[in-house]
């Protein structure tokens, strides 16, 4: 069974992955790039100070940088200790049946993908705490999320199942790390 899905997962890596053209590989090298996006995580940044006092906004930086600390953190436990499975760019067994768009595709272990879990993790504790004020921004961080995890495998440094575990494990991650901010707001409330 497992090695039925790890085979159906690669035989869904290579074909996502050959969908790519070279029209479109600057695109999503862009879009894959984690500093590219710090203009974004500032405008989110801002989004949360309009709607906490200072001291609770600082408190919530807090908790997202514990947030992005352990989504990471756990992220190379499952890749360097418990999984340690092969990423596509250092499987020998698929060498040529698929688009590595980048020089340097990573480490040797890719499961699972810290961009999915990171940039879900930040989707979704963003959306709990700003919805109520914009309805939309919960769509647009999704798909901003989804795209990052496509991004991994338009590139070729991650298979399927890398991107949606860690799109779940991320998730998982926004929703505590949402409550526990939610608890230290009400605890420590200092307006």
């Amino acid at each position: 069974m497992l090695e039925e899905l790890v085979q159906l997962d690669t035989e869904l890596f290579i074909y996502l992955n050959n969908l790519g053209t070279k029209t479109w590989d600057g695109f999503w090298m862009f879009y894959t790039t984690k500093f590219n996006w710090i203009p974004f995580y500032v405008l989110l940044a801002y989004l949360m100070y309009k709607r906490l006092n200072t001291k609770m906004f600082l408190l919530t930086l807090l908790v997202v940088a514990l947030m992005i600390t352990f989504t990471d953190q756990i992220t190379n436990l499952f890749k360097k200790v418990l999984v340690m499975r092969l990423r596509p760019c250092h499987n020998g067994d698929i060498e040529g049946m698929f688009r590595l768009v980048k020089e340097y595709c990573g480490g040797k272990y890719g499961y699972f993908s810290g961009h999915a879990s990171n940039s879900m993790a930040v989707a979704v504790f963003t959306s709990l705490m700003l919805r109520s004020k914009y309805k939309f921004l919960p769509y647009i961080l999704m798909v901003w999320a989804i795209a990052m995890g496509y991004s991994r495998i338009y590139i070729g440094v991650h298979y399927p199942l890398d991107v949606v575990s860690g799109m779940l494990f991320g998730a998982f991650s926004g929703f505590l790390f949402y409550k526990l901010d939610k608890y230290l707001q009400s605890r420590y409330k200092l307006v």
